[in-house]
């Protein structure tokens, strides 16, 4: 809890997502824009939520359908680059989260001086990647190795796009995380990008992991913002934040303020 503090402070944070365009190599990757045109509008989404109020920001590639779990070398290294074009312009703690390759994403936070990462780090799951199982000693021992052990891990435990392989229910593996893998918070997930996660869900992972920070990892929207921060320690917000809703448009600063104005109600600031 004391390393999550350090990095969000006392209250419950709204993190929102800066979904990257698709990167060079990948099938949606808009060669004619090309990277320029990645940092112009990571760059529009990026000052609109951080005037909407946001607690933190969080540098995703969803755009890189299908996604792989081992990712080209170019798509950290072009993650990077975008991000270190627009680090002056950051105004809050940012974390990065490159789907869905645990050692990219530790790799790409020390490379950028994020404050926290986002992974799926534990389990086993048969998944739209195909088997899908990652190893958190192998992603915490390569932090340490390039200096980063300050950097806070969110440790996704519900993965999108996937099911369990482990029979034990979501409470057990989560209490089973924390115990084995000590991550510094624990998200839950929808199903895909978008859909929420059931409150039933983060209640009884909450009551499960007394002690470490539950958020919501997806499908937060302004009609349940006040719900679900009612439950859970903060939440992640992408696509409720999106023109219409949707997740593959661009940031409605309007939309964002709105989103913020809600959650500050909520939380009673």
């Amino acid at each position: 809890m004391e390393r999550f503090r350090k990095v969000f402070g006392p209250g419950k944070p709204v993190i929102a997502m800066v979904h990257l365009g698709a990167l060079p190599g990948t099938p949606l990757h808009d060669a004619a824009a090309g990277i320029e045109g990645i940092v112009k509008a990571a760059r529009a989404d990026l000052l609109a939520l951080q005037a909407a109020g946001v607690d933190a920001v969080m540098f995703g590639n969803e755009n890189d359908r299908p996604y792989e779990l081992a990712v080209d070398a170019a798509s950290t290294a072009t993650m990077a680059y975008v991000i270190g074009r627009l680090r002056p312009e950051i105004t809050v703690p940012f974390g990065v989260n490159v789907l869905w390759d645990p050692m990219a994403t530790v790799a790409l936070a020390a490379a950028t001086g994020a404050a926290f990462a986002r992974e799926i780090l534990t389990g086993a799951y048969a998944s739209d990647m195909g088997l899908w199982v990652p190893d958190a000693g192998r992603a915490l021992r390569y932090r340490d190795r390039l200096g980063r052990r300050d950097l806070v891990m969110l440790y996704n435990v519900s993965a999108e796009f996937a099911g369990s392989l482990d029979p034990r229910p979501l409470p057990d593996r989560a209490r089973s995380a924390v115990f084995s893998s000590i991550p510094d918070a624990v998200l839950v997930s929808g199903q895909i990008t978008g859909e929420a996660a059931a409150l039933s869900d983060l209640e009884a992972v909450r009551k499960a992991v007394r002690g470490v920070p539950v958020l919501a990892n997806t499908g937060v929207r302004h009609e349940t913002v006040a719900e679900v921060l009612a439950v859970a320690d903060g939440c992640v917000v992408g696509s409720a934040l999106k023109e219409g809703g949707d997740t593959w448009k661009p940031v409605d600063p309007a939309r964002a303020a709105d989103f913020m104005a809600r959650a500050r109600a909520a939380r009673g600031h």
